[in-house]
């Protein structure tokens, strides 16, 4: 048999590198998706570097366990959330023959918004850059790949939130508005989502984390966490043990942790 599929957006970097060298490690076939096709190339080559594949396909090939696509996903139009919905459903096709569909979804891009982006501040312009990065894109990836994944009731969605986009708790007072809204609304997808598919009753569950400030190009070197720290989550979730019924999906967390909206 193959190694299960894992599908990681931002996974030319930061927090989504780390959580597919962390899934690679653990035996997972990953495809990297990131904006600049060369990066996401050059990520690739690294896994492969640090996890040789010992798969082979029915031809005697040995696969690679990480492979590179390049997608932007600041899509900003109808018309180009529906090309990247094409270009996503391309990329499955590409990959099934000989990993079958992803078993796990991790949704790791995203973009901060200007320092002073307060409600009143924001221009469209800006408004319009998050939201369609941030949350537009999340449903277009939720709504190609996701729905290939329930209809086979098998596959674990995991997405990068923030704990900005809480409704409650510290940190909670305004500020950086465009990001913030979108990461609330990334966590009300989640949680839509998950009670759509039965909480994890039909084989599906979805997941919002919260990284943590972590070094990365949006975190800074100055960051107290890893990336591959801030990655743990993600990688617990993709792989955890799970009953129906006694565990809990379609929330947010952090270190393992329900973090309360």
């Amino acid at each position: 048999m193959s190694k299960p599929l894992a599908i990681i957006t931002g996974g030319s970097r930061g927090l989504g590198f780390a959580t597919a060298e962390g899934l690679a490690a653990k035996g997972f076939r990953v495809v990297l998706i990131g904006r600049d096709p060369e990066r996401v190339a050059s990520a690739a080559t690294l896994i492969n570097e640090k996890f040789p594949s010992a798969d082979l396909a029915g031809d005697g090939t040995v696969l690679p366990t990480a492979f590179g696509e390049g997608i932007d996903f600041e899509a900003t139009t109808i018309e180009k959330m529906n090309q990247v919905g094409n270009r996503l459903s391309e990329i499955v096709r590409k990959y099934e023959k000989d990993s079958g569909l992803p078993k796990v979804l991790i949704i790791g891009h995203g973009v901060m918004s200007a320092k002073m982006s307060k409600t009143l501040k924001s221009d469209a312009s800006e408004w319009r850059r998050v939201m369609s990065t941030n949350l537009d894109s999340v449903f277009t990836i939720v709504n190609v790949i996701g729905q290939e994944m329930a209809n086979v009731r098998d596959g674990r969605i995991v997405i990068y939130s923030a704990c900005l986009g809480r409704m409650s708790g510290p940190g909670n007072t305004g500020g950086l508005a465009p990001y913030r809204i979108s990461k609330s609304g990334v966590n009300a997808l989640v949680r839509n989502l998950a009670h759509e598919t039965g909480l994890g009753s039909r084989g599906l569950l979805v997941d919002a984390i919260c990284p943590n400030h972590s070094r990365t190009d949006m975190g800074g070197a100055d960051a107290p966490r890893s990336a591959e720290e801030g990655a743990q989550t993600a990688i617990w979730l993709a792989t955890r043990a799970f009953t129906p019924g006694t565990d809990q999906t379609g929330l947010l967390w952090e270190d393992n942790q329900i973090v309360p909206w």
